[in-house]
């Protein structure tokens, strides 16, 4: 297989610079990425046993397929991935559901007055004294635990701690503990998920950036901040989204709170509001919901992941603890349109769907290149626009331009 990964390296090189892909700047350099993340998924869908005939046909369908499609085919590679990690980690905490050793409907409780286990409560029941979801009952195992327990299982889990990158900025770095092949979900990128529509409500606004390092934005406009999640926690809950205590080991991407930046302050705040039903029950020991640890490579370095935007199917009730995130705002959606760098009002809909149904709108680290128990690291393209931190070097001045043109 070693022949057939250069050969897509090579083809993804080239892809920025075709002239099939788009006249707009910024969407040029989305439907690039979008090859790319077909390529790579697609190549890790083939299997070890896939032949070189195999590859080929990949290519050419690259060559020729719309983007829309690929797009399509990414969701569809994404979504076996995490299924298979739903699988993997059920068995772990909830071996009951497949008919395995119950032992885990006597575990001890950390949310109150006991609850008893099973499917229904994995979707939301609600308790009658607290008109809250009941969560299911799960092993006792803690993060570290299940971490270890998940890698056996599974080939790789993520590690925290002090980053391999020479300048003094960096912190903790997020490393890989195993080995992932190109194309592989390798983490989570965690937290609380705001649509453009409520930009106004995302903490420190309007310089949400000022003393936040944990946001980070799709295509589409969609901010997600991991603040709230930090490192994740020690059990199966209705999470809130609440920011937890400050923290540390990451870049401060601007600094000490500047005179600029309290002046903006005084100026305006975040409007207050909060998560859409509260009702989101959410696995915090997930081995993988670490991406926003994932620091930017240092000078002559290439990143090893880059981000995919997944649009999570709500309608897959059994994966929804393992998706690390949640919504906020109420249920109405609101229809927003960019125009250049604003975003306008266009109307509303009962809530936020795709041709399928609801869905969360996430983000994950896919691997470009075969990884072993190495520091993850993701090319940031921070915008030409805002100040930049004197450790940010840019991987590819051009992508940086095109990301946000």
């Amino acid at each position: 297989m070693g022949t057939l990964f250069l050969k897509f390296q090579e083809f993804v090189k080239g892809l920025a610079n075709g002239s099939t892909l788009g006249k707009d700047p910024r969407r040029l350099q989305f439907e690039a990425d979008v090859n790319r993340l077909f390529l790579y998924t697609s190549y890790k869908s083939l299997g070890k046993n896939a032949d070189e005939k195999d590859a080929e046909e990949i290519i050419q369908i690259a060559e020729k397929a719309s983007v829309k499609d690929q797009q399509k085919q990414v969701q569809e590679n994404i979504h076996i991935q995490i299924k298979t990690f739903q699988a993997t980690l059920d068995d772990i905490l909830r071996p009951d559901l497949l008919g395995g050793n119950d032992d885990c409907k006597s575990s001890p409780q950390k949310h109150g007055t006991p609850r008893p286990s099973g499917l229904s409560f994995a979707l939301g029941g609600p308790v009658a004294q607290t008109h809250k979801p009941a969560v299911p009952a799960t092993r006792p195992l803690n993060h570290l635990e299940l971490s270890s327990s998940f890698k056996v299982q599974s080939g790789y889990t993520l590690e925290l701690k002090p980053s391999e990158i020479s300048h003094e900025d960096a912190g903790l770095g997020l490393f890989l503990s195993g080995s992932a092949d190109i194309g592989s979900v390798v983490a989570f990128y965690p937290g609380v998920i705001y649509s453009p529509a409520y930009y106004r409500y995302i903490p420190g606004y309007p310089r949400i950036d000022a003393q936040n390092p944990y946001l980070i934005s799709r295509y589409d406009g969609t901010v997600i901040d991991a603040q709230p999640w930090g490192a994740g926690g020690e059990g199966r809950e209705v999470w809130t989204g609440m920011v937890p205590p400050e923290l540390r080991g990451k870049h401060e991407s601007l600094g000490a709170d500047s005179a600029s930046d309290r002046f903006w302050k005084i100026l305006s705040k975040p409007l207050q509001g909060g998560i859409a039903n509260g009702k989101d029950i959410v696995e915090r020991r997930n081995p993988l919901a670490f991406g926003h640890y994932a620091n930017h490579p240092s000078k002559g370095t290439a990143p090893n992941v880059m981000v995919c935007p997944y649009d999570f199917p709500m309608v897959e009730k059994n994966m929804r603890p393992y998706i690390p995130n949640i919504s906020f705002g109420g249920k109405d959606n609101i229809q927003m349109k960019r125009f250049g760098s604003f975003w306008l009002k266009t109307g509303s809909s009962a809530e936020e769907t795709t041709a399928t149904g609801p869905v969360l709108r996430s983000l994950v680290l896919v691997s470009t290149r075969p990884i072993c128990d190495e520091e993850l690291l993701l090319n940031y393209r921070l915008s030409n626009a805002k100040r930049r931190p004197a450790w940010y070097s840019s991987v590819d001045e051009e992508e940086d331009k095109r990301r946000w043109g």
